[in-house]
């Protein structure tokens, strides 16, 4: 691993195919979370039915879940810039047809199975090739550093904006906008982006890299650190119980859902701007277990100011989690990178769709949400001490390239 002094945040901005893969995500993490607000506002509306609307709002994740284990190798069977191509047009005209106005509402919500799973690959697919785009440890670990900024900002700026864009605009048109952005980003990484050839083999086994990965001690560990965070979401789901319970202002829930992901980025810039890659692989374990023990302190029921700080000070110390991912990355062989990514990525997503899930369940055992969001913490806390001993001797072992894959 490279120990030289770290570059700039900003550096990885500098190469043109990078920056081109940058504003491709960057634009579609906005419309996918425009679309996101769209549809439940448009099903709600012709149906008045909550159970309509979260059985479409379950159907924009639940696909990418799937999808994830399932289509992820195909960016290692194929170019990944074709992947990338192809998946963005599919979902373009995907989601164009669903603004199509009057469109049944079963056929939109199998439209947007269809665009949540040509996501899978994509994602698998931007992940590797960014790793070829820099071989550079440092300057590599600085694009993801980058990318987790702006994935949070435009999440921010979607759903922030997605319910006055929807007023305006009316639901038809903020998903011709989401399709606008799946086609520029088509556009973008085709024009911008060299294409390279496969970089596995036909005839590997369809999850060999899934397999691959669980043979390897050092990769299960970061899994552990990363799944660590489906404890951390907890408070995202109990944003409204806890709002009501310390007396807070009904907008108080939106300031509580953004404290996280505003405390993330701030905490991505600091680790970035002045910690070497180095040094942040050597403090993921103790990030971990600083993230859940900030989460203990909600036993003492906190008005709402200390409750945004402590939320902030969990999503600061929570960014360790893109040192894990692109550690995670780095060490897998470019030939099962899509595979490795779509399940590092799909775990991920498991591991915080059941935190939300338990919290609820917990929330409602003990009647009080910042008690639950306190034992999410403890559970973090005592989850964390043995992963992060564990990571420790990892890296007592020695750490350096990719391991081969046969």
């Amino acid at each position: 691993m490279s120990t030289r002094t770290a570059p700039r945040t900003s550096s990885p901005l500098r190469n043109t195919e990078f920056r081109a893969l940058w504003i491709a995500e960057a634009q579609s993490v906005f419309g996918d979370h425009l679309t996101t607000v769209a549809l439940a506002i448009m099903v709600y509306q012709r149906t008045e039915s909550a159970l309509w609307a979260a059985l479409v709002y379950a159907l924009t994740f639940l696909p990418a879940l799937a999808g994830g284990l399932g289509l992820a190798q195909l960016a290692d069977r194929f170019p990944r810039r074709t992947v990338l191509v192809a998946c963005a047009a599919a979902q373009a005209v995907l989601v164009g047809l669903m603004a199509i106005p009057g469109t049944p509402l079963l056929l939109v919500g199998g439209l947007l199975v269809l665009a949540r799973l040509a996501g899978a690959p994509a994602n698998a697919a931007q992940n590797a090739l960014t790793r070829e785009v820099f071989t550079d440890d440092e300057r590599y670990l600085r694009s993801q550093d980058v990318r987790g900024i702006t994935t949070n900002i435009a999440m921010l700026v979607g759903l922030a904006s997605g319910g006055f864009l929807v007023l305006q605009l009316g639901g038809s048109a903020a998903l011709a906008l989401d399709a606008l952005t799946f086609g520029v980003s088509a556009l973008l990484v085709w024009r911008r982006v060299a294409w390279r050839p496969a970089a596995g083999a036909a005839g590997e086994p369809w999850f060999g890299a899934i397999r691959w990965v669980f043979g390897q001690r050092r990769l299960r560990v970061l899994l552990a650190l990363s799944w660590l965070v489906g404890l951390a979401v907890i408070p995202e789901g109990l944003a409204a119980p806890l709002a009501d319970q310390i007396d807070a202002p009904p907008t108080a829930v939106g300031w509580l859902l953004a404290a996280d992901p505003l405390g993330f980025i701030v905490g991505v810039f600091v680790l970035s701007r002045f910690v070497s890659g180095e040094n942040r692989r050597r403090a993921m374990g103790v990030l971990a277990i600083a993230s859940a023990a900030t989460l203990v302190a909600f036993a003492l029921e906190p008005s709402l100011p200390y409750a945004l700080l402590l939320l902030a000070l969990a999503g600061a110390t929570g960014a360790y989690i893109i040192t894990v991912g692109a550690t995670f990355i780095t060490w897998v062989p470019n030939e099962l990178r899509g595979g490795a990514g779509g399940l590092y990525r799909t775990g991920l997503r498991v591991a915080q769709g059941i935190g939300v899930a338990l919290g609820g369940v917990v929330a409602e055992l003990v009647g009080s949400a910042s008690v639950t969001i306190a034992l999410a913490g403890v559970a973090g806390v005592a989850l964390g001490i043995p992963v992060a001993l564990s990571w420790a001797r990892v890296r007592a072992g020695g750490v350096g390239a990719p391991l081969p894959a046969h």
